[in-house]
């Protein structure tokens, strides 16, 4: 991973329970390029990404999300 890092909101339109929410966090930071996933328990709709840009694209995360079946959105972009 280079030196350089970004960070992306990613909203999840499902209401997801707590087993649900960790493995999507897990799973998301143990991709290549991704330093953390992280939702907060008061905004449980909105997961924060810290990622190399050089390594992950938005788009990718996006997708890595949606496959697991729910609906979501890049927020800011």
């Amino acid at each position: 991973m280079s030196e350089y890092w970004a960070d992306v909101m990613i909203h999840i339109d499902e209401s997801l329970g707590d087993d649900d929410i960790h493995d999507l966090e897990q799973d998301l930071s143990m991709l290549d390029g991704v330093y953390s996933a992280c939702v907060n328990d008061k905004a449980r709709h909105l997961m924060l990404v810290d990622f190399d840009p050089a390594d992950m694209k938005t788009n990718d995360l996006l997708w890595h999300v949606e496959k697991r079946g729910l609906h979501a959105e890049l927020v800011g972009l």
